[in-house]
Order: C-alpha cells, then sequence, then structure tokens
C-alpha cells in the first residue's frame, strides 16, 4: 500500500470511511462495519485498493475546474 494513501486515511476523522477502512487495515482484519453495513474484503491487498479508490474520488470531487479570465476593451480599434 503507498505510504500517503495510508497516511490520508488515517488523518481522516475519527468514524469517517476512510478512517474506519484505515483502522482496520493498520489492524490486519478484513472484516469493516461502517453505517450498519458490514463488508469483508478478501485480503488486506483488496482493502487497500478500496482505500486508494475512496482517496482517488475524494481527489477528483476536490478538484476545481480552470477558469480562464478573458478582458476585452473596445480602446484603441477606432
Amino acid at each position: 500500500m503507498d505510504p500517503a494513501v495510508l497516511a490520508w486515511a488515517l488523518a481522516q476523522p475519527a468514524g469517517s470511511r476512510a478512517a474506519v477502512l484505515a483502522g482496520a487495515y493498520t489492524g490486519g482484519t478484513t472484516r469493516v462495519t461502517f453505517d450498519g453495513r458490514t463488508v469483508e474484503y478478501r485480503s488486506l491487498d483488496e482493502l487497500g485498493r478500496a482505500l486508494v479508490v475512496l482517496r482517488g474520488a475524494e481527489i477528483s470531487a476536490a478538484r476545481r475546474p480552470g477558469v480562464t479570465f478573458a478582458s476585452f476593451s473596445r480602446e484603441g480599434s477606432r
């Protein structure tokens, strides 16, 4: 697992999906309960991939579209 992804997940608020997944990963367990649902991952590698996907989704949601400022003037076109 990428240490940056794990560090990001551990830094999330307690009780968040990322924090719960990171806690399970660092604890060596593959069963996670979140929002009343229990998921059993097949391996720690699969759980790690879930964290990577979760981080990627959050990063893409946080991106803002590029903004370009254009200015036009009629002065000098006479």
